[in-house]
């Protein structure tokens, strides 16, 4: 096992103008030039992750947090479910709250079967509470909760939380990620995430039905009872606009279990975005239809933790997230609770992240995190700094490549993988081939 967090198969569960890009083969403003130099191992980096449908995960440093650690993000945000609570009835209260401070950002999303969708709620005017718009919950979801406040010496603390409310029985549920209407990158699989195991494959196969225009053949593949996955044989065309029928209204999945929901999704594919890492040069390159608009500095996983190689897809981006090594393995390694310009590209934990603590040498220089990839940042993330213009220019389905790191190819099932299979191999993944 490396840097990862441990991926079991089936575990898995918008449309922005690009910003003006710098010149091809230079770096934006704040990207160092330094030459590489020697360092102790002491800087380290690390990376987590936190899953609409997962729980968190990463890779980190222990020397991190300048000064001692922060104080215990428990006591300074309260969250109401929590954290990992399940069946959480319609009427449970939802509620953020700082006893001291205030809170900064409260960012609150449900994914159900409407798929994922933003919880609009407001933060009081003495900014202690945070409570949603609507009183009810909605049932068999995922609530996640990311929230930021500041105590009165402007010291920063962030929380992330999730909390599972109650699912009927014997009802069928489709989680996918991103919502209706979204812009995705040419790298995106659809994905569905069935809240139990689905034994009539072929039943659910035949009731969803993912369509392109301009047409191309899209095939289904399977990992596990409890997973199904969409995609054509290469990349989709920027300007393609992918329709998903999901029919699953009363298709009984297994002995005495029906799906129910019947809803239409629509995406647009934008342009052709491809970032490649390549471990053994420290570099990122960026190529937008096919053209080089920057190369960038990073870090990625040393030896003992490598980054996987292969083809990955920005699954999710947070402005700022919690990174915990007690959540994939490290113990008290490290928690970082405001780890910048956050974009996951696997399940198990692997993100492109900004790095606000490491050596400005380390970027370009050396393979230093305990598999992710991380570009310069400042603290709080900086709009112009490699990992802000990175996180500003990228979007959800935008594919992610990684060459010459000693570590294997990254797991077709671990995040959006699946273009890591060939063609044959995918379409003998239907269930009625």
């Amino acid at each position: 096992m490396t840097g990862h967090h441990q991926h079991r198969p089936g575990d898995d569960t918008g449309g922005r103008t690009a910003d003006r890009a710098p010149a091809a083969g230079r770096a934006p403003r704040g990207t160092t030039t330094h030459p590489p130099s020697r360092l102790r191992r002491a800087a380290r980096t690390l990376l987590v992750a936190l899953t609409g449908v997962a729980a968190l995960a990463g890779c980190g440093d222990r020397d991190v947090l300048f000064g001692g650690g922060p104080p215990s993000p428990e006591e300074t945000i309260r969250i109401l479910p929590g954290d990992g609570a399940r069946g959480v009835r319609a009427n449970g209260r939802l509620e953020v709250r700082v006893p001291d401070g205030k809170l900064e950002r409260v960012e609150v999303s449900r994914t159900g079967s409407a798929g994922r969708q933003s919880v609009a709620g407001r933060i009081s005017r003495d900014g202690t509470i945070w409570r949603p718009m609507t009183d009810s919950l909605e049932l068999a979801s995922q609530y996640t909760v990311d929230a930021v406040a500041r105590d009165d010496t402007g010291r920063r603390t962030t929380r992330h939380t999730t909390f599972k409310t109650f699912s009927p029985p014997h009802r069928v549920i489709g989680y996918y990620s991103p919502e209706s209407g979204a812009t995705v990158g040419t790298g995106l699989i659809f994905s569905l995430v069935f809240n139990r195991p689905v034994l009539d494959r072929a039943a659910v196969e035949r009731a969803v039905i993912v369509s392109a225009r301009p047409a191309v053949e899209v095939a289904p593949h399977w990992f596990g009872p409890r997973r199904l996955d969409f995609r054509p044989r290469e990349r989709w065309r920027p300007g393609t606009r992918l329709t998903v029928d999901l029919r699953l209204r009363e298709v009984r999945t297994g002995p005495g279990a029906y799906g129910i929901q019947r809803k239409t999704l629509h995406y647009l594919v934008g342009r052709d975005q491809v970032s490649t890492v390549d471990a053994a040069r420290h570099t990122l390159t960026v190529r937008r239809d096919g053209r080089v608009v920057a190369t960038l500095p990073v870090t990625a996983g040393n030896a003992e933790n490598p980054t996987y190689n292969g083809t990955m897809v920005i699954l999710e981006r947070h402005a700022v997230t919690r990174m915990d090594g007690d959540t994939v393995g490290f113990g008290t390694e490290y928690d970082i609770p405001d780890v910048p310009h956050a974009m996951r590209l696997t399940r198990s934990g692997t993100f492109l992240h900004g790095n606000y603590w490491a050596r400005p040498e380390v970027f370009g220089g050396l393979n230093t995190s305990h598999g992710c990839v991380g570009l310069r940042d400042v603290r709080g993330g900086g709009p112009d700094t490699p990992a802000g213009w990175l996180y500003r220019n990228s979007i959800v389905g935008d594919t992610v490549e990684v060459r010459n790191s000693p570590d294997r190819t990254v797991a077709p099932d671990n995040g959006l993988g699946g273009w890591n299979l060939p063609w044959p191999a995918w379409r003998a993944g239907s269930a009625r081939h």
